[in-house]
């Protein structure tokens, strides 16, 4: 256990030192960025290490997975986000303790998440996931809703009982205009967190940028970065 810990912490601050100086180079402030360490696939034991060294955001991306370790984590000063594509069956367990879903995407989910919260008597954060290699109209290959569904579903949050409409998330795209083109897709996530806020002025987070790119997100200008393997480690296989 104190090996592991002394490799977490030392990637910790490998990772702070990178964000520390993204930063620097873009003339923002340390504390304007938000690093969110993504657990997915590690044990409970690693997330209290993390909370150990100071960390207070963790991200899951499955549900079967994030559930027992938010349980098991349940006394730690932690804020769980729920990064991955949700079914709506499995909203009852994500609302139980993800504090922030970054990854809303469809009227039918942001429908059962309020139900759900509001039944439970939870806040929840609500992120809009962009798909940046979706047509105006489409979804992308992970999940997102295009450009051109922005204002019709953030709408539907902002009105909804028991979400807050907190910003934008994406994931850098695989395929499309903006493949390979991480600080173009971010840039454009930028513009269109600024369109969002002109009409919902609070919606005001924008989470993009992972363990390779985290330096683009931070240049154009993310809030929140959400870096896994630079922390925990190269991912055990899944099976």
């Amino acid at each position: 256990m104190t090996d592991r810990k002394g490799e977490l912490a030392a990637n910790l601050a490998q990772v702070e030192r990178r964000i520390t100086a993204a930063c620097t180079a873009a003339g923002r402030k340390r504390e304007e960025v938000t690093l969110i360490v993504v657990t997915k696939t590690y044990p409970a034991s690693d997330v209290r290490i993390l909370s150990e060294l100071g960390v207070r955001h963790v991200a899951e991306n499955r549900d079967q997975d994030a559930a027992p370790k938010a349980a098991a984590c349940s006394d730690l000063p932690l804020s769980w986000h729920f990064v991955g594509q949700l079914q709506t069956n499995k909203v009852r367990s994500v609302v139980g303790y993800a504090d922030v879903v970054q990854s809303v995407d469809r009227a039918r989910l942001v429908t059962a998440l309020s139900k759900e919260a509001e039944r439970v008597g939870r806040e929840v954060g609500c992120l809009i996931q962009v798909a940046l290699d979706a047509g105006e109209s489409a979804r992308g290959e992970r999940g997102g809703v295009a450009p051109g569904g922005i204002a019709e579903l953030a709408g539907l949050v902002a009105g909804a009982p028991g979400l807050r409409l907190a910003g934008l998330m994406t994931v850098a795209p695989l395929t499309g205009e903006y493949a390979g083109q991480q600080q173009a897709a971010f840039e454009r996530l930028m513009d269109l967190s600024t369109d969002l806020r002109r009409t919902h002025p609070a919606a005001n987070m924008v989470s993009a940028g992972m363990s390779a790119d985290l330096e683009q997100a931070v240049a154009a200008g993310a809030t929140h970065v959400r870096v896994g393997t630079a922390v925990l480690g190269v991912r055990p296989g899944l099976g």
